[in-house]
């Protein structure tokens, strides 16, 4: 099932059919049964006609109160990249020891007025001159710590802060418009296979400038790990989002502009479409 946040409530797709819950967003998908609720909701309703025009014109960022943190260093290639991108600073080994390390690198992200949906607008920083998308399967979980959710994020970096000094990643991780999710949230009793891929593409112009792929598989963390480390010392009344890092990482010599199309697929969720402001 997925459910989407639309201007007329909460809108549920399951089995190419559509619903419509009035209900507010924050205590709709902050239950740690949320799949159980959802499907007992859908089992009493009529399905709608108009479905796929809500989500065309209805379609809203699938967050309310809730905060987005994201994972650092959980691919192989991820260190690679943050190592090289460091190593003139004398920060490069901090990553290749966060990879192996019992604690992963948890850091806040954005909170959810500063994210964008899909067909939104992300932003790269005035003062940064190397910038980059970042492609990541995203957890929603419940107030209670439990992953009851799975969307698409996009974790807006930019590299050339971050590989001034690692103690600047706030600055080059968290401002206006650096992160997307959506375009709904995917709610499932399982977790997607570690065969699913992610897919991104850049376009500018109208041309391809940028493409990639890789699969779950390859994340050295376990989801249910990384939640049990950020709900440790932390409450999240309303639930929260946490990105499970990238393992698509564009070469050095590429970085984003304005009027860039950004295009991540994770399929069965979708796709999380953006544009640099």
């Amino acid at each position: 099932m997925k459910i989407y946040k639309v201007k007329s409530g909460i809108l549920i797709e399951s089995e190419d059919r559509f619903y419509l819950q009035n209900s507010d967003w924050d205590e709709f998908i902050d239950s740690d049964e949320l799949f159980a609720k959802t499907s007992r909701l859908i089992a009493a309703a009529t399905p709608l006609a108009n479905g796929e025009d809500l989500i065309r014109n209805e379609l809203l960022p699938p967050i309310g109160s809730q905060e987005i943190w994201a994972s650092g260093v959980t691919y192989f290639n991820s260190k690679l990249a943050r190592e090289q991108e460091s190593k003139d600073a004398g920060g490069g080994d901090f990553y290749a020891r966060v990879y192996v390390a019992d604690r992963p690198e948890l850091f806040f992200k954005s909170a959810g007025f500063r994210a964008v949906g899909s067909g939104g607008k992300v932003r790269i920083r005035r003062d940064s001159t190397w910038d980059v998308p970042e492609p990541e399967l995203t957890l929603l979980i419940s107030s209670g710590g439990k992953i009851v959710g799975f969307t698409i994020g996009n974790d807006m970096s930019s590299r050339s802060i971050e590989g001034q000094n690692p103690l600047y990643l706030p600055q080059a991780k968290s401002y206006d418009g650096s992160a997307a999710v959506g375009p709904c949230i995917l709610v499932s009793e399982a977790p997607p296979a570690r065969e699913t891929e992610i897919e991104m593409i850049v376009r500018r112009n109208g041309e391809t400038v940028f493409e990639g792929k890789t699969d779950l598989g390859q994340i050295r963390r376990d989801f249910d790990e990384l939640a049990s480390w950020l709900f440790r010392e932390m409450s999240f009344p309303a639930g929260c989002f946490l990105m499970t890092g990238t393992g698509i990482i564009p070469s050095n010599d590429f970085t984003l502009r304005s009027g860039d199309e950004i295009r991540i697929t994770i399929e069965p969720i979708g796709t999380l479409v953006n544009f640099v402001e």
